[in-house]
C-alpha cells in the first residue's frame, strides 16, 4: 500500500502580479520547498504535481533540479480547484492503484515540514480524513455592505484551514469526482468531502509551525522571517 502526495500548483498568481510558484524563497522556487518536504518524508511514496496547462514540462524540470525522485507524474490542472484536484487524484489511481492514502497540498505553502506531514498522515490513516489547521486567535468582526462593523464573531471552535489535507484514497477519489460532476465551487478538498460524505468526520491536526500560503508579494518576506524563527 502506498501514500501519495498531490501537489496542486495550477494557480494563475493573478493577485501576486508575478508567478508565486517559481518566485525565489531563499534562492529556491517556492514550489521546490513544498516538494522537498514530501520528498524528505519517508512515509510518502510518490508525488504528483498538478500544473497549469502548458507548464507540465517546466515543473517536471523544476522537480528534477530540486532532486525529487519520488515524482510519479506531472499533469495539467483545470480552470477550477475541483478540476485540478480531480485530475491529480485520478492520475494517482491510474498510475498507483495500490494507493491507500492521498494527501493534497497547495504548492504555494512552502513552509510545510516533514514532521507536520507525518502528523496529518497518521491522523488520516486512523480516522479516514484529516487536515492541518491552526486555531483562530484574531479578533473577528462581521461587517455590512459598507464595510461598517455590525457584530463580533466568537473565535471559539474556529480554525484556519491549511494543507496538506489527507484522506483514504477511495474517499477522496469519489469526493473529487462528485465535486466536478456537480460543478461545485470548493476552495479545499475538505469542502468536497463534506458535500459528498457529510457523515465522514474530518479531524483537525494543529500544525506546530506556521504554514501560510504565498498569495501576495509581502508573503515572501513573511515566509523568510518565519524560516529564520524556525531555524
Amino acid at each position: 500500500m502506498a501514500n501519495v502526495a498531490v501537489i496542486v500548483a495550477a494557480g494563475s498568481s493573478r493577485r501576486m502580479g508575478f508567478d508565486k510558484l517559481t518566485a525565489l524563497l531563499r534562492g529556491q522556487p517556492v514550489l521546490a520547498h513544498s516538494l522537498r518536504a514530501f520528498q524528505n518524508c519517508e512515509q510518502i511514496d510518490h508525488i504528483v504535481i498538478v500544473a497549469a496547462s502548458g507548464r507540465q514540462d517546466e515543473f517536471q524540470q523544476l522537480a528534477q533540479k530540486a532532486g525529487i525522485d519520488k515524482l510519479l507524474a506531472v499533469v495539467a490542472g483545470g480552470e477550477e480547484r475541483s478540476a485540478s484536484s480531480w485530475n491529480g487524484v485520478r492520475t494517482v489511481m491510474e498510475q498507483c492503484p495500490s494507493a491507500e492514502t492521498i494527501m493534497i497540498h497547495d504548492g504555494a505553502r512552502p513552509l510545510i515540514t516533514s514532521d507536520a506531514i507525518r502528523l496529518c498522515l497518521a491522523c488520516a490513516q486512523q480516522h479516514g480524513a484529516a487536515t492541518l489547521a491552526r486555531p483562530v486567535t484574531d479578533t473577528l468582526k462581521r461587517a455590512d455592505e459598507n464595510d461598517v462593523v455590525t457584530a463580533s464573531v466568537s473565535r471559539e471552535n474556529l480554525w484556519r484551514m491549511e494543507t496538506p489535507q489527507a484522506f483514504a484514497a477511495d474517499l477522496i477519489v469519489r469526493a473529487c469526482r462528485h465535486a466536478v460532476e456537480q460543478q461545485l465551487v470548493v476552495t479545499d478538498e475538505v469542502s468536497a468531502v463534506q458535500d459528498y460524505a457529510p457523515e465522514q468526520p474530518v479531524h483537525l491536526v494543529d500544525n506546530p509551525c506556521p504554514n501560510p500560503k504565498i498569495t501576495v508579494a509581502g508573503d515572501l518576506a513573511l515566509a523568510e522571517a518565519l524560516i529564520d524563527i524556525q531555524s
